[in-house]
């Protein structure tokens, strides 16, 4: 009997087998010539764009010659900063201070970066903030403040340019421009082609105890009351009365008009007989700010500390 499913057409007519080679060997063959082209393409690529880099890198040297190289001593870039306050510290406690400052043997004044502490008088209050180039050769060197309420007097910015010729030392002025009672900035200096190679200072900004009207700025002519020692002998080598002008004054030692940056009074300015409302603060001078470019001086090699108090303000 037949059923309308069954067939009369032999199996290997109606499903021929289909040949191994084409099954089994034509596939992966096509596979191996597709990735030995690839790889060709990717190989010429490579290499193509190899003689590109060469060649453009070729013609920028040639243009504005090789590349830049921070100059460094030591394992350590050529520069230090630190706060003209006598506040300082070891910045990630990664070294220690030095018993004697004036007989390190090295190049550097201090054996690592800073931490320092800037008890603050109000809003619009002044800091001096020091950079050294310990090096021969010249800097061009980035100035950025990372934190808020804190600029550059020069520039009323968080940024600012400087070029340290070798062995020059600059101070700049930085302003509080918020009354906060604590804040923490940082402030770097980087060199300008070379980024990563950069010096960091961290400053704790705290609000003080006697706030004033007036804060002594750049170019304000006041007088102070001062004594100085010798910071790593206690020493007392004087104490007076000056007139100065606070920040770069030629008549004084470089760091001393500086160290008047940051003085606070009220608006009677010390001129009523009586009162005195004048604010005092210490300051660390470097040999690099201090004597150290007078040959032959006996404070030469000496790190002074100044303490100053604001005596009499000028009117305007």
């Amino acid at each position: 009997m037949t059923r309308s499913w069954i067939s009369d057409t032999p199996d290997e007519v109606e499903h021929p087998p289909v040949p191994l080679g084409l099954n089994e060997m034509t596939v992966p063959r096509a596979a191996i010539l597709l990735s030995l082209g690839t790889a060709l393409v990717l190989l010429l690529s490579t290499i193509w764009l190899g003689w590109a880099a060469w060649h453009f890198n070729a013609n920028l040297e040639a243009s504005f010659g090789p590349a830049t190289e921070a100059p460094s001593i030591d394992g350590r870039w050529t520069w230090e900063v630190d706060l003209l306050f006598d506040t300082c510290s070891p910045r990630e406690d990664d070294w220690t201070w030095p018993d004697n400052l004036a007989e390190q043997d090295g190049v550097f004044l201090y054996p690592g970066e800073l931490r320092c502490d800037w008890e603050h008088q109000g809003d619009g209050d002044r800091a001096s903030v020091v950079i050294y180039n310990r090096g021969n050769e010249s800097l061009n060197l980035v100035l950025e403040i990372q934190g808020g309420d804190v600029i550059f007097s020069a520039t009323d910015e968080t940024g600012d340019v400087l070029n340290l010729e070798g062995s020059e030392s600059r101070i700049v002025e930085i302003e509080l421009l918020d009354d906060v009672s604590e804040s923490d900035i940082t402030i770097s200096v980087s060199h300008l082609t070379v980024v990563d190679a950069e010096v960091l200072l961290d400053v704790q900004i705290f609000k003080g105890t006697e706030e004033r009207d007036i804060h002594i700025n750049d170019n304000d002519r006041i007088e102070v009351h001062y004594i100085v020692w010798n910071a790593d002998t206690e020493e007392k080598l004087d104490e007076g009365d000056l007139l100065v002008t606070a920040g770069d004054d030629p008549a004084y030692i470089y760091g001393f008009g500086w160290s008047a940056i940051g003085l606070d009074i009220n608006n009677d300015r010390g001129l009523i007989p009586g009162i005195d409302t004048g604010t005092a603060h210490t300051t660390l001078l470097p040999p690099p700010i201090a004597y150290g470019n007078s040959d032959g001086h006996e404070l030469q090699d000496a790190w002074l500390r100044f303490e100053l108090k604001v005596v009499r303000a000028p009117i305007s």
